[in-house]
C-alpha cells in the first residue's frame, strides 16, 4: 500500500473491556480534507463524553490552531498539541505543561541537518507563535511571523530563557518525506526525537522523548487511566507510538503504512468518519 492510499473496509479488532478515554489525532484522522468535522462525528464526541469517556485531541498543531475542534469540546477542554509538547487548556487557550526543546540543541539539530540535507529549510514554532527562515513556506495562518536565520531566531533570547521553543520544523524540497525522515533520525536522533505528518518532507522536531505517547501517558497516569482503557485513532508517523501504546488503535483508512501497522485495526477514512464509526460501537457496547 502506498502512503495514503484509501483501505476499502474497516476490521472490528477487540476493543477494552472499559474503554475510558478516546485520544484521537485531528488533520487526516478526526478532520475531513476541508478541516471540518461532520455532524456524526460531532455527534460521536459529545455522546461519547456522555457516557463518561474523556475525549482528548492529541495533535501537531500548536494551540493556537486548535479552534477547529474548540467548540467542540465538552467538560474538560483538554488537548495534547505539538506532537506532546504542550498541554493546553483549549477553554482559555492556557498552557498547562510544557516540553521545550532547548535551544542549544536545536541549533546544534539545524548545524548537523544542514550539512546532511543541503537546501533544508527551518520555522522555529515558540509557544508564541512560528518563525521561520526565508527559503521556508510561509505560513499564512501567521502573519505576524519573523523571517529569518533559523540560528538567529534559536539566538533571539538566551538559551534555557524566554520563550519555550516547542519544536523546530525541517523542509526539504527534494527529497521523499520517509527518506529525510529517516536520514534526520540517523545523524541527530540521539539529539532530538523527528517525526512528521505531512504529506511533503515536512519534519517536526521535539525535545528528546517528547511524542504524543509520552505526554498521553503522564496525562493518563494523573488520571488513574491504564493504557488498556485507552482507544486510540491517528494516521501519519508523528501518530505511531500513541497508537502503540493505547490499549485498542485505529489507523484511518487513508493512513501511511507505519500507523496502519503500528494499530491494531483499521477504520473507514477520515471522510468517510472512521472515527465516528468506531466510538458509536464503543458507546453500542458501554
Amino acid at each position: 500500500m502506498r502512503e495514503n492510499d484509501p483501505v476499502t473496509s474497516a476490521t472490528d479488532p477487540p476493543l477494552p473491556a472499559v474503554t475510558r478515554l478516546i485520544a484521537t489525532d485531528l488533520d487526516g484522522t478526526l478532520l475531513r480534507d476541508d478541516k471540518t468535522l461532520s455532524d456524526r462525528t460531532t455527534a460521536a464526541l459529545a455522546a461519547a463524553e456522555e457516557a463518561g469517556i474523556e475525549v482528548f485531541f492529541v495533535t501537531g498543531r500548536p494551540a493556537r490552531w486548535m479552534d477547529v475542534v474548540s467548540p467542540h469540546v465538552q467538560s474538560h477542554g483538554m488537548a495534547i498539541c505539538g506532537n506532546g509538547a504542550a498541554v493546553a487548556d483549549l477553554r482559555d487557550g492556557r498552557l498547562l505543561k510544557v516540553y521545550p526543546l532547548d535551544r542549544t540543541i536545536a541549533l546544534a539539530v539545524v548545524d548537523l541537518l544542514r550539512e546532511a540535507a543541503p537546501g533544508v529549510s527551518f520555522a522555529v514554532e515558540l509557544t508564541t507563535g512560528i518563525h521561520y527562515e526565508p527559503a521556508y513556506p510561509p505560513f499564512h495562518m501567521d502573519p505576524g511571523a519573523t523571517v529569518a536565520l533559523a540560528e538567529k531566531l534559536l539566538h533571539e533570547e538566551a538559551p534555557g530563557a524566554g520563550t519555550p521553543v516547542l519544536k523546530v520544523l525541517a523542509h526539504h524540497t527534494e527529497l521523499a518525506p520517509d527518506a529525510f525522515l529517516t536520514l534526520a533520525r540517523e545523524v541527530a536522533g540521539d539529539r532530538a526525537s523527528f517525526t512528521r505528518s505531512s504529506p511533503t518532507a515536512l519534519l517536526e522536531i521535539s525535545a528528546l522523548g517528547v511524542s504524543k505517547a509520552a505526554t498521553l501517558a503522564a496525562c493518563c497516569a494523573e488520571r488513574g487511566i491504564a493504557p488498556a482503557e485507552v482507544v486510540a485513532f491517528g494516521d501519519m508517523p508523528n501518530d505511531v507510538e500513541m497508537l502503540s501504546w493505547a490499549g485498542a488503535s485505529f489507523a484511518m483508512g487513508n493512513a501511511h503504512p507505519a500507523a496502519v501497522a503500528a494499530a491494531s485495526g483499521v477504520t473507514l477514512t477520515n471522510d468517510e468518519d472512521g472515527v465516528a464509526v468506531v466510538i458509536e460501537r464503543i458507546l453500542a457496547t458501554h
